[in-house]
């Protein structure tokens, strides 16, 4: 009688968030996996152990590098800590800014997840009608903060500057055809907001379009109904958040449950799932996505009739404008020292977490008194959920693993970090 044993296989990387930096080992009875075991530390970047040689403003841009698809959810989380130490409140403009760029955050990110995912499971065309959307909303970042993907536009006391007057257009090329470049600038001729809110209309119609791809596709449910299933309880117990926890029953969002910036003042409902499979996990985000454009919305009109200061106007925490720096003796000397030695926060400990579009995303701050923080802890939701593969995979059949890795949106900067 031959004896039959389980063997082992390296598998990865799959997804393009796990670029390598994944090494995950299946033991497979034939092509069953009995036991996944996913490795980590490959691209390890110390942000934590970072922070603490780095004044608290230089840390920003690390928080962009964390989870590089929801920059500046990231950055929120950290300049509330902040703002928590040293008791400063940002202007209310400020807020639904940083609220409408958390939802525009949110809406890259699920473009991003659902283009891979459906790459992984084998759906082409999707991947290319997201990444449509996306270059439009990568240019509302630019325009802003000058930078695509790392802004650094939230500051501790509100937002780096007011949002921009003008839009960017397409310069004319012999690769480009007059009609074209018409139809590429023709919802920039004003400013950022009617740029956004040219988008918050058309965008409803395009997640319309990959619903028809996927959403009623025999071979999208062959894939993803049933696979992956976390009961509530279980969800609860692996301390799983975001989507990840809606998709299986729960309905908790910390934009509801703990209101943070203006978050009460606005209108949405949370989408929660039935069964936590891949497939509720899918449609959870799908209509995340149209309560983002809806969020969006609202912080137009608002931001519209309501002009006003950006940043604190606090220069212990906030740089004065240039043109009073170079006037005046007093502002000079308040940019020096905040750019030289950075602000002092008040010695205390906080705690300051975010509805990232991944789940929860939290800052755990301890302060000395110095410029610099004394301690960092990041509380990423990715690590919770790729804890969790060897759980959701166990039974499964190889290719279900690609579902799962892609169902669970990781991220490894925020993993490795």
């Amino acid at each position: 009688m031959a004896e039959i044993k389980n063997y082992t296989m390296n598998f990865g990387p799959q997804h393009p968030a796990a670029h390598g930096v994944l090494r995950l080992v299946l033991e497979l009875d034939g092509e069953v996996i009995e036991r996944a075991d996913p490795h980590i530390g490959l691209l390890h970047r110390a942000t934590e152990k970072l922070a603490e040689t780095r004044t608290f403003l230089q840390s920003v841009p690390y928080m962009d590098r964390l989870d590089y698809v929801s920059m500046m959810c990231n950055e929120h989380a950290y300049v509330m800590a902040i703002e928590k130490l040293t008791g400063v409140v940002p202007p209310i403009r400020a807020q639904y800014i940083r609220v409408m760029f958390d939802e525009i955050t949110r809406t890259l990110n699920h473009l991003l997840w659902l283009g891979a995912h459906g790459l992984d499971i084998g759906a082409m065309t999707v991947f290319l009608y997201c990444f449509r959307e996306r270059e439009d909303l990568m240019d509302c970042y630019e325009a802003v903060s000058g930078a695509r993907m790392h802004a650094a536009y939230y500051r501790p006391g509100g937002v780096y500057r007011d949002l921009p007057g003008r839009m960017p257009q397409y310069d004319p090329s012999p690769l480009r055809s007059e009609a074209d470049l018409k139809r590429l600038n023709e919802t920039r001729q004003g400013s950022l907001l009617d740029f956004i809110e040219a988008f918050t209309e058309r965008f409803p119609g395009c997640v319309d379009e990959y619903e028809t791809l996927l959403t009623d596709n025999r071979i999208w449910k062959q894939r993803t109904v049933g696979i992956g299933v976390v009961t509530p309880e279980r969800a609860l117990q692996l301390g799983f958040s975001g989507p990840m926890l809606r998709g299986s029953g729960i309905e908790w969002d910390l934009r509801k449950k703990q209101p943070y910036e203006v978050y009460d003042r606005v209108d949405f409902d949370i989408p929660v799932g039935t069964n936590g499979d891949c497939y509720d996990r899918y449609l959870v985000r799908i209509e995340e996505m149209r309560q983002s454009n809806r969020i969006i919305r609202q912080c137009i009109d608002w931001l519209r009739k309501n002009p006003g200061p950006v940043i604190s106007d606090s220069h212990k925490v906030a740089a004065p404008r240039r043109v009073d720096m170079k006037m005046n003796m007093e502002e000079l000397i308040h940019h020096f020292k905040l750019f030289t030695e950075g602000m002092h926060v008040p010695a205390g400990e906080a705690y300051a977490a975010v509805e990232h579009p991944k789940g929860e995303f939290g800052i755990y701050l301890v302060s000395d008194g110095a410029n610099k923080p004394y301690r960092l802890k990041i509380r990423a939701p990715g690590f919770p959920h790729l804890a969790a593969i060897d759980e959701m995979s166990r039974g499964h059949m190889i290719a279900d693993v690609v579902a799962i890795i892609g169902t669970q949106d990781i991220v490894f900067g925020e993993i490795d970090r």
